[in-house]
């Protein structure tokens, strides 16, 4: 029988039972935040000589900001430590001389240069098995399978492969130039190997949150393309090669501004390869087809949530850049063709979250308005510094 005190009790309301954000965090969550933090205090102190006011700040809010990642993203709490420990790694190999890069380790692995080669390598390998495994699973209509899992391990591996480049590559400018070292997002070299690891972690996020692992192959079919212009850049214009900053880049802002800039690029470019498979799958339901594809509303979805975060990011880069402008130039904004098209980027997000948001559109407009605006964004980064002069000049091909 039921007791008297359990039958008129009022069922709790859902909200009541829901444990907040900090009493969901597992021991495992802390020991990561321990060791981002050892990480952060062992950086300060070993290199804090490199380091200014704003520079120790930065680490602390990156070290900050890759805590709550973590917690946040789960993956992220062997991404970060795993590719801090790479690169310390080959920090130790190189002892402070660039020229033992020959040694095998460095020369086939750790430097940066060839640990940025085997993300581009790995982005094919990850783009091969995500369409190989999209085709089996629509052959057996499956949502997965073995070839799609080495996909997302394969993407994965690209994006720690990149970023360790990145971080080791930060130290080989301070080997060869001790007084000017740089992070190394000061050329369209180094921040196409960002754009290729925010992408690819952006894409890895969504991916496992709404289960899409079939889109990967429209994700990493354009990054492919992404690394087909580095490898062609690379070779034709020695743009792998370090250099110094020039005055205009020599800046604490740049640190905060340009990876901003780039998770909104990344998102941005995601979601145009997410509005053509979008299209693909209202094609096959307009027909009445059983898509191998997610459904069209989830493909909208994902592409949503990309454009949202990218649209956040971009309007804090814009406004850093803005910053910036004024602690260089002495104004905040002086309409140079860069800055316009900046403009026209965030006004066709804006615009286009407006019509999603308030407006209630849904569908083909949007998915077609986010391919174009793949093509928006692509000016105002590249075709302003090919085809217009002005204060920004300096990132010409």
């Amino acid at each position: 029988m039921t007791n008297p005190t359990e039958r008129g009790r009022l069922p709790e309301h859902a909200l009541l039972t829901h444990k907040s954000f900090i009493r969901r965090l597992t021991a495992a969550d802390w020991l990561f935040a321990v060791a981002i933090v050892f990480i952060a205090v062992f950086s300060q102190t070993r290199i804090g000589h490199h380091m200014d006011g704003y520079e120790v700040a930065i680490l602390w809010f990156s070290a900050a900001s890759a805590i709550l990642l973590g917690w946040f993203f789960k993956p992220l709490r062997w991404f970060t430590p795993l590719s801090v420990l790479l690169a310390y790694t080959a920090v130790l190999l190189y002892g402070g001389n660039i020229n033992r890069g020959d040694g095998f380790l460095l020369k086939y692995f750790l430097s940066s240069q060839s640990a940025i080669m085997w993300q581009c390598a790995t982005v094919f390998f990850a783009l091969f098995c995500y369409i190989a495994g999209a085709v089996v699973a629509k052959q057996r209509h499956a949502d997965t399978n073995t070839l799609l899992g080495m996909g997302t391990a394969l993407a994965w591996v690209s994006a720690l492969a990149g970023f360790t480049g990145l971080l080791v590559r930060w130290h080989e400018s301070y080997l060869l130039r001790p007084d000017a070292g740089h992070i190394p997002v000061s050329n369209l070299y180094e921040v196409f190997i960002l754009f290729l690891v925010i992408t690819a972690l952006m894409y890895l996020y969504y991916e496992k949150k709404f289960a899409v692992q079939k889109l990967g192959g429209f994700v990493f079919s354009f990054m492919a393309v992404v690394v087909v212009f580095v490898l062609w850049y690379s070779i034709s214009r020695d743009a792998h090669a370090i250099q110094p900053l020039i005055p205009a880049l020599q800046s604490w802002w740049m640190k905060i501004h340009v990876p901003a800039n780039f998770i909104g690029y990344g998102a941005f470019c995601m979601a145009a390869m997410l509005g053509i498979a979008e299209l693909w799958a209202l094609a096959n339901e307009a027909k009445g087809k059983k898509s191998w594809l997610p459904e069209s509303q989830v493909i909208e979805e994902v592409m949503y949530k990309a454009i949202a975060v990218g649209f956040l990011f971009f309007t804090i880069a814009t406004i850093l850049g803005a910053l910036w402008a004024a602690d260089a130039w002495g104004r905040y904004w002086s309409w140079d063709p860069k800055e316009t098209w900046a403009f026209i980027v965030w006004l066709n997000y804006a615009v286009w979250l407006h019509l999603r948001l308030v407006a209630g559109w849904r569908g083909k407009v949007l998915a077609w308005w986010a391919i174009v605006g793949l093509f928006i964004t692509a000016f105002a980064f590249i075709g302003v510094n090919m085809f217009l002069s002005g204060l920004h000049s300096y990132g010409t091909l």
